[in-house]
């Protein structure tokens, strides 16, 4: 048996997780302001619209 020198090319990858921490802390003050916006319109049927029935 004879024996063949292969040459075989390894790719190699190096995957860098970037976090962008502007995106992060406006996704933060979006959804903060959601809940902010929800409760206010919680608070007005309560206080405004439910007593009325």
């Amino acid at each position: 048996m004879t024996t063949q020198n292969r040459n075989v090319e390894i790719e190699e990858r190096h995957v860098e997780k970037k976090t962008d921490s502007s995106m992060v802390a406006s996704t933060f003050i979006k959804y903060t302001a959601y809940i902010i916006i929800f409760f206010g319109a919680l608070y007005f049927l309560v206080r405004y619209v439910f007593p009325m029935f």
